[in-house]
């Protein structure tokens, strides 16, 4: 019993990465859009800054601080951007 709540508690700590990284990383969608020069520059911009917001938010709903919250952050980002 003990493991199936541990399991649960693993799985719900992860589904907000996960939403995240089920959609494109940011250099795919470039690609995908056929983005190049300044217009890619500024959607990699915009979609690093996005994905930057997005995993800091899912670092504080897991109520994470100093190390564990940098290492989980610098995770996210380099995963959401790809």
């Amino acid at each position: 019993m003990r493991l199936v709540v541990l399991c649960s508690f693993a799985v719900a700590a992860l589904l907000p990465v996960a939403s995240f990284a089920e959609s494109a990383s940011c250099n795919a969608a470039a690609m995908e859009k056929k983005l190049a020069g300044a217009a890619k520059t500024s959607f990699l911009k915009k979609c690093t800054k996005d994905a930057a917001a997005t995993c800091d938010t899912a670092a504080a709903e897991k109520k994470l601080s100093g190390a564990a919250k940098t290492s989980f952050t610098k995770k996210c980002n380099r995963d959401a951007v790809g």
